[in-house]
């Protein structure tokens, strides 16, 4: 199992999220551009001192992570499409895909990848913040698959 976050905005979210994969095991793909540096204060203050078991990985671009991928299933979140995260069969190996806080993931990879997950919310809400979504779908993914740390 492995996280990625797409083009990923927001330095909080993303330090959130390292926190998340330092604690589930599990590697971090960061999908450039990126919209901080990542040795930006706030990035490395959400993450506070555990980066150094983050398992982390810059990929310049689409391609290069679709080229990791090699054969592994992409799974695609979002706020409005796809199955629902807790009805979904997830594999051992799948690389679970998170968009951009402000617009979300680009049509053309819904188009390309054929696995989409959703979180439930109520209609007065838009979505859920990044980091949250990444850790109901990480853990959620984990229990399913027998990978939960101990």
């Amino acid at each position: 199992m492995e996280l990625v976050l797409f083009e990923p905005e927001i330095p909080p979210n993303t330090g959130n999220v390292a926190r998340l994969c330092a604690a589930a095991g599990v590697r971090l793909n960061l999908v450039e551009p990126l919209g901080f540096c990542l040795d930006d204060k706030h990035l490395r203050r959400a993450g506070l001192d555990y980066w150094p078991h983050v398992d982390v990985h810059v990929l310049p671009h689409w391609e290069a992570l679709a080229a990791h991928a090699a054969g592994r299933r992409l799974v695609l979140s979002s706020a409005r499409r796809g199955a629902r995260f807790d009805r979904f069969a997830y594999r051992g190996d799948d690389l679970l895909v998170l968009g951009p806080e402000t617009r979300g993931l680009p049509e053309a990879l819904f188009a390309a990848h054929p696995d989409h997950v959703r979180i439930p919310i109520r209609g007065a809400v838009r979505s859920l913040n990044m980091s949250t979504a990444a850790g109901v779908l990480l853990y959620t993914a984990l229990a399913a698959t027998g990978q939960l740390p101990d």
